[in-house]
This record gives C-alpha cells, structure tokens and sequence, in this order.
C-alpha cells in the first residue's frame, strides 16, 4: 500500500479574497445616527446649562434651545448630505477616469490587473488565465479596477438624503434630552439637576453602545463620552455665571 502523497496533507488553499476588518460592525445608518445622537446630545446638553447660569426662565431656555436643535440639526444633516455627495462624485470621477485609461492605455491597466492577482499568491499560469477573463469584457474590467485597485464601492445613489434626514433627525433625538426638564412645572435649578441626571445618564448608554459598534471597550467609551459632555456643559454654566454675576 503506498504511502499518501504530500499533496494529501498539504493545508486547503487559502481564499484568495479581500477580508475587511470588521472596524465598525453597523451599517452606515448606524453611523449617521452615532453621528448626530453624539452631538445632539452634548451641544444642547451644554447650551442648557449655560443658559440656567444667566437666566432664571425655563422659556428662554426652551426658546434658545429649539433655535439651536434646529440651526445643529439642519447643519449637521447638510453636513452628511454634502459628505455622501462628495463620496458619489469621487465615485463617478474615478469611474470615468479607468474607462478613460482602459481604452486609452490597456496594456498598462492589463498590467494593473495582473499585480492586483500577483498580489493574491496565484502562480504566473493562473494569472494571466484570470486576467484575460476579466479583461475579456470591458465592463467587468473597470468594475475590478474600481473595486481591487481603487477600493471603491458604488455608492447607494439615495444616500445622501438619507443621510441628512438620518442625522438631522438623530440631533433633534438627542438634543431633546436635556431640554425635556424645562418643560416640567419647576425651578430652573431642579430643572437643570434633572436635566444633567437625564444626560449623563443618556451619555453613558449612548457611549457604551457607540464602543460596542465601533469595537472600543464600553465601558471606556462610556466613560469618555460623558466626561466630554460633563465638561462641556460644566465650562458653559460656569462661564454664563460669571459673565451674569
């Protein structure tokens, strides 16, 4: 009986794909509204605070921060769609760019594509196999080219819009906490204890849940984002205090 040969112990052959570091584990929805909640949360959060040092209503309060909620959540939405504009014009820029250098230059941008399967580990054989099948139709050539050698990925052509309504609306979402206390029947002092109660509190979950989707431990995250917002707010009522006083 002869002996197995090498080749039947020999490792399975790697996959021979890109693997993406799962950096951030959410979609970019998850994104947007980590986006808006964390400043949502903070700007109005310090604005209140501020405002409780110098003023002694709570419509004031409420007033200067309905104005800010809607001046950050317009800001911060015009912010995102411009951003997923830009993404979508790098894109088409980009795409036109390879079909350009595809019919212009295809001995070079061949050569592209055999790097790109060199880089893999495939034997001299299998690359120029794999690279005349890609390079047999010029669409799939440039879907390659855009996707191996630029790592650019078509983006959603609704994107935009819905990354400004997602983060608009995510601003007002979190801006509403710490406004909420003003409404109630009280003293501005209560009013602010039970705003900053609210807000840390709010603060601390909203970190640790930002940690959990952006892979940083939860517990520092959490704390991290509520001693930013403590500060924040802490300087602002200090400062309106002082210039009251």
């Amino acid at each position: 009986m002869s002996a197995p040969s090498e080749a039947s112990h020999a490792a399975p052959p790697r996959p021979r794909h890109h693997h993406a570091e799962a950096h951030f584990s959410g979609s970019e929805v998850v994104r947007d509204v980590v986006l808006g909640m964390s400043d949502g949360l903070t700007v109005p959060f310090a604005l209140a605070a501020g405002l409780s040092g110098a003023v002694s209503s709570s419509r004031v309060i409420l007033v200067a921060g309905a104005a800010e909620l809607a001046a950050g959540a317009i800001a911060m939405g015009l912010g995102g769609y411009m951003a997923a504009r830009s993404e979508a014009d790098t894109w088409q820029s980009e795409l036109k760019r390879e079909e350009r250098e595809v019919h212009e230059i295809p001995e070079e941008e061949r050569e592209e594509v055999r790097r790109v399967f060199r880089g893999w580990g495939m034997d001299a054989g299998a690359v120029e196999t794999a690279t005349a099948a890609i390079c047999s139709d010029r669409n799939r050539w440039v879907a390659f080219m855009m996707k191996e050698e630029l790592a650019l990925s078509e983006p959603d052509p609704r994107r935009a819009r819905v990354a400004a309504l997602t983060i608009g609306g995510s601003y007002v979402a979190g801006g509403a906490i710490p406004l909420a206390p003003y409404l109630l029947s009280v003293p501005i002092g209560q009013a602010l204890a039970v705003s900053v109660a609210v807000t840390l509190v709010a603060l601390a979950l909203f970190g640790a849940v930002k940690g959990r989707l952006t892979g940083r431990p939860p517990a520092q995250e959490a704390f991290r984002t509520t001693l930013v917002g403590a500060l924040a707010s802490g300087a602002a009522y200090a400062i309106a205090r002082l210039i009251s006083a």
